[in-house]
Order: structure tokens, then sequence, then C-alpha cells
């Protein structure tokens, strides 16, 4: 018997990690039961719940009005609308956070039915028993207004409690800064509030570090085996690629780990299951690759034989993975002049081109603000120093509170940035020598 589907979130790192392991869809019990963060949600089917399900594909509708649809919009990789009998949206599956390889794709990469496979959308409303459509148009009748409903997501990549410390300290902030900016007398409690507020973003920012390596040391996964690279000679890896680069065969899942520390989690059972490892041969019969296949014979990840199999340990590293995954292998040769791999896949860049890029990738993860958040951190801790400077005359303490908080979150921004940059500038970002195991790596 078939098992039925749980769906995998889209890959994360960081806490984005938390998601990964703990997030699934599934159907139990004549329901859609949704698990994200120690949440469950369920969505009844059947009389009075989820009748039946439309699928709205993002990139039909934007071929017909593409000014409509801008790239990095959230949905962007369309969505399911589950409706009840009266055609009443009940709740919507977005489907670009339940494709484990979205990150590593262009938008709309893949569409339509080949979607619906991939992310186990299709096999979870089959087992469910919930019949699916397909609009060509959101705006139809079919696909009804899109309004209402539960989303069915795996979540947010950062905790509710971060949010939360960061969204009261900066409305506090603002509020201090624009009486202080627009005030021709401060008086010492504003200044000293305005230096507290600032400096809680750097300090939850740490906290945020510490709680996410914390809750990474508390996870327990039945690990069947870890397959590190083994690269060739003259392929240019580095200290942090050996040290970080895995792919990982779980109890459930097969996991494929990048340089950056982001996890892409394929299931192992059930009607979206990666199925297949088929090594790809060029035209001489040598070995150019490998590929991960799902449903359809779908290629979900490649491995480039220089980058995993071509060094000393290769062999017994690819035979490891073919035992321990239980997987169909077979073999392809390319004929003519066929490259490979044909079109955007995961696994084609998980060797970042400079170090630079590799640190990047390997940096503790922002919020969508990305380094804006980061500027205005900067800046609110500047700004408490000279504030506190200005009231030193008339409020001797306050101001020395403010400007050693001031001078506090600009030293709790600076160093690890720094101790990020000089590390992998001395070593991990570094020409890996070629004697050095992946075991010494790893050390």
């Amino acid at each position: 018997m078939t098992e039925a589907p749980a769906l995998r979130p889209a890959a994360g790192r960081g806490p984005g990690l938390e998601r990964c392991h703990g997030s699934r869809l599934s159907v139990e019990d004549g329901a859609l039961v949704l698990r994200a963060r120690g949440r469950t949600r369920r969505v009844p089917v059947g009389d009075g719940g989820v009748a039946r399900a439309v699928f709205v594909d993002a990139a039909m509708d934007t071929a017909m009005d593409a000014g409509r649809d801008e790239p990095g919009r959230p949905g962007a990789w369309g969505e399911v609308r589950l409706q009840d009998r009266d055609g009443a949206q009940v709740a919507r599956i977005p489907l670009g956070e339940w494709l484990p390889e979205a990150p590593a794709l262009p938008e709309r990469a893949v569409q339509g039915e080949q979607l619906l496979e991939r992310t186990g959308v299709a096999g979870l409303l089959k087992a469910a028993g919930v019949p699916l459509h397909i609009a060509r148009d959101r705006t139809g009748p079919r696909a009804g207004s899109g309004k209402g409903g539960v989303s069915l997501g795996p979540g947010p990549a950062f905790p509710l409690w971060y949010w939360c410390v960061r969204g009261v300290a900066g409305t506090l902030w603002f509020s201090a800064f624009t009486v202080v900016v627009f005030s021709d007398t401060v008086p010492a409690w504003l200044v000293l509030l305005l230096a507290l507020t600032a400096l809680c973003g750097p300090v939850a920012r740490l906290t945020l570090r510490a709680w996410t390596r914390l809750r990474a040391g508390r996870r327990r996964v039945t690990v069947l085996e870890r397959v590190a690279p083994s690269p060739a000679a003259g392929t240019g890896v580095t200290a942090r690629f050996l040290r970080d680069t895995e792919l990982r065969v779980q109890d459930r899942d097969l996991v494929l780990r990048d340089l950056g520390g982001q996890e892409y989690w394929f299931a192992r059972s059930g009607p979206h299951a990666v199925k297949r490892l088929v090594k790809v041969l060029d035209g001489a019969g040598l070995p150019v690759g490998a590929e991960l296949r799902g449903p359809g014979e779908q290629v979900r990840a490649v491995f480039p034989w220089d980058l995993w199999f071509g060094g000393a340990d290769g062999a017994g590293g690819w035979s490891r993975l073919c035992g321990a995954s239980g997987l169909a292998v077979s073999e392809r040769r390319l004929s003519g002049r066929r490259t490979w791999p044909k079109g955007p896949v995961l696994g084609t860049g998980l060797l970042p081109r400079t170090g630079r890029d590799a640190r990047r990738m390997a940096r503790f993860p922002g919020t969508a603000a990305g380094v804006s958040s980061t500027a205005v951190m900067a800046f609110g801790n500047l700004f408490s120093v000279v504030q506190g400077v200005r009231v030193a005359d008339t409020a001797p303490g306050p101001a020395a509170v403010a400007v050693a908080a001031g001078a506090l979150g600009l030293v709790l921004q600076a160093v690890p940035y720094a101790v990020h940059e000089l590390r992998g500038r001395l070593v991990l970002d570094r020409p890996a020598a070629e004697r050095t195991t992946n075991e010494e790596a790893r050390r």
C-alpha cells in the first residue's frame, strides 16, 4: 500500500532549519493536518470542510497579464485554493513554500502538473479524496475570489518571540527618535529609552544565534549514512566546502546540505518521494555527474562527479549512497554535444566562485530587510552615543548609560561580522590542500 504523503518545506538555514525538521502537511483521519513550530492546525475534508481544490498556476496567469506579477512576489509559484461545496475558500496551500529546492531555482522554473507532483500536493489531495482542478486565470469563476481561509504554509523562518522583541523595540525607538529630532530640549529619560531600545536589536540577534544553536543540538534524527564530497584534484574546493557540504540519508528523508548550511529535505516515501539515482556518462563513457530523480523522472538535484565522487574516496561514497538510500540506480549516456545538466536545477551552484560569495552564503540569515535592517540598527546605536553626549552636562548618569549602550550595540554588531570575515579569509575560504581528507576538513 502506498504511504500517504507528508509535504516537506522549502529549504532553510539557521532558524529556518526548524521548519525543515518539524513542519509537515499531511492527511490524518479525514482532515488536512498542518504541524508547524509546535502548533497543529486541522482542516476537515468533506461535509463542512474542503470539498474541492483549485490549482491557480501563477505562470499561466502571468503569461496573459505580465504586468500583474512581479518577480519575488509572495505566492509567485502559484497556490492551491481549497474550497467548500459552495465555492467559499476554506484554506490555501502556497506551493513555493512546500517545494524543497525552491530557494535554489528561478521562480516558476517548475510549473503546472510537475509542480503539483514535486511538492506532493497532488498525492496529498488524492489521499484526502479531494478532486483537483486547474484554473487558467486566477480571477476566473472556478478560481474563486482568492480571499479568506487559512494559509497552510510551513510558517516563518524566524520564531515569533524574535519578531515581537524587534517589533516592540522598533516601535518604541522610532517614537522616541521622532520626539528627539523635533524637540529643542530632550529629557534624559527619553535618551535612555532611545538607547536601550536601540540595543535590543543586536541583543535579540545574538540571542537568536544562541537559540538556533541550542535548538540544533537538541534535534534528534536517525541518520543512516553521511556522504561527504570527495572532490578530484584541481576542482578548487575550499576548506569550508569540505567541512559543511554533505548528503545525509535519514530514515524518512534524503537531505542535501550546502556550504551555507541550507538543507534541502526530500521525502523517501510517498508518491512524491525521490525514486532513482542516475549516473550520467559522457560520450566516452566517463562519469560527469549523478541525478536524483523524483516522480515522472523529474530531476530534483544533480551532483557533479568531480566535486562529489572524483576523489580517492569517491567510489566508496557513491556505493554508500546507493546502498543506504535504497533507490533504484541506473546509467545514461549523453549523446553528441549535449550539455549537462539541462536547465536550472539544484546542485549546480554548491561551490561559490569566490570567497566573498561563500562568506555571503554562510553568513547568519537576516530578515527580508537584509542589509537595511543592519544599517538601521547601527544608526540607532550611533545615534544613542550622540544623544548621550548631548545631555552629558545636564544628566551625567543617563548620558553615561546611553553612551555605553550605544557603544555596546555597535560592538555586538561589529565583532560577529569581523570574526566571520577574518575566519573565512584566513582559513575556511582558502583552497583546500589536495592531501586534506574530508574527515580532517570537518574537524
